[in-house]
C-alpha cells in the first residue's frame, strides 16, 4: 500500500479506520486487504488510500474519495460489506470509522516512496 496518496484540490472526503488488531492470525485478513484496495480502485470517486500498522497492533488507515455517494456506494458493497462482518467479529479488538470532509490542506506533497 503505498504511504503518500495525491489527492485533488478540496473539498473531498476522507474514512478514517483506527483499530487494534485482535490476538488472531492475520493471513486472511492481509490478503483480503490487499484484494479490497484493488476493488475500491475500480469504484467511481476513489481518489487513494494511506494507510500504517504498528507493531503493537494499532492501525490507522485513511481512505480518500471524491463525495459521500462514493462513500456510500463502497459502504454498500458485497465484498466490503462481508469484510466489515469479519473485521467486527474475529480481526479487530478495537475499531472505529470517522468520515472527514477535507477543507484545506498543506504540507510537503513532492515526497518520493
Amino acid at each position: 500500500m503505498p504511504y503518500i496518496v495525491t489527492t485533488p484540490k478540496p473539498p473531498y472526503y476522507a474514512v478514517i479506520f483506527t483499530s487494534v488488531n485482535a490476538a488472531v492470525d492475520h493471513a486472511e485478513h492481509t490478503s483480503l486487504s490487499a484484494r479490497l484496495v484493488e476493488h475500491a480502485k475500480t469504484f467511481s470517486g476513489f481518489l487513494g488510500i494511506e494507510g500504517s500498522r504498528n507493531g503493537d497492533g494499532t492501525g490507522v488507515t485513511a481512505v480518500y474519495w471524491k463525495d459521500l455517494e462514493s462513500i456510500h456506494a463502497w459502504a454498500k458493497d458485497p465484498m466490503h460489506q462481508a469484510a466489515k462482518v469479519k473485521g467486527r467479529e474475529l480481526w479487530y479488538s478495537h475499531w472505529m470509522i470517522r468520515i472527514c470532509k477535507v477543507e484545506r490542506e498543506y504540507g510537503r506533497p513532492d515526497h518520493k516512496a
